[in-house]
């Protein structure tokens, strides 16, 4: 059986007993460390993070180690210590995961106007359409700037105590790539900026 792809352990947590499933990543592969420590979390709710995973008083911590090489067996007894979020914090990371669903729509957004402004510096569009486009553009990329600094204060005005380690990782991480969305914002407001620059130029050209 060690050869297969899909094994089950059982998990003594507490007073808790649970039978896991746990499936590898690849088809040929064998799990790995990792895939039983999701595999626990989804079960149990017991973040990866905090999971201290004990299989004959050894603890486990090598993640990219496949079972059978730490040893472990299909059906084996496995250990868990660890807590679960507190509801407190399970409530922050569901705001934390509506922000980040938030910032999905508006990196959508950024993406259009980006696809539009390609479009009119290649040229598809006639030069006396050019300028309403791109007024529009300006328009759209200043509104999602806008939608992208108020989400960087709603998650600002998140209580995450210094216990909530995983509610402040993902914090972290949202904040990070709010920024790198911001700064994208600005690269393609400066080429909004050029294409209207350089229409002007041409048009001072042609009129004089």
């Amino acid at each position: 059986m060690a050869g297969s792809n899909e094994w089950s352990v059982t998990v003594s947590h507490g007073s808790e007993k649970h039978k896991i499933q746990i499936a590898a990543q690849g088809e040929d592969k064998e799990p790995i460390l990792q895939d039983m420590a999701l595999a626990i979390e989804q079960v149990t709710g017991v973040p990866v993070a905090f999971q201290k995973l004990i299989y004959k008083g050894k603890s486990l911590k090598e993640m990219e180690q496949s079972l059978s090489a730490l040893g472990i067996k299909n059906g084996c007894k496995v250990m868990l210590i660890g807590k679960r979020n507190s509801p407190e914090e399970d409530a922050e990371l569901k705001k934390l995961k509506d922000l980040e669903k938030s910032v999905k729509q508006t990196a959508n957004k950024l993406e259009e106007v980006t696809k539009e402004l390609t479009g009119i510096q290649k040229g598809f569009l006639s030069k006396s359409l050019q300028v309403e486009a791109l007024n529009k553009l300006d328009r759209r990329i200043k509104s999602t700037v806008e939608q992208f600094m108020k989400i960087l204060e709603e998650i600002d005005s998140l209580n995450v105590p210094e216990n909530f380690s995983d509610c402040r990782l993902k914090r972290k991480g949202l904040v990070k790539k709010v920024q790198g969305f911001l700064a994208q914002c600005d690269t393609v407001e400066g080429n909004i900026g050029q294409e209207m620059d350089k229409l002007q130029s041409k048009n001072l050209a042609l009129s004089e």
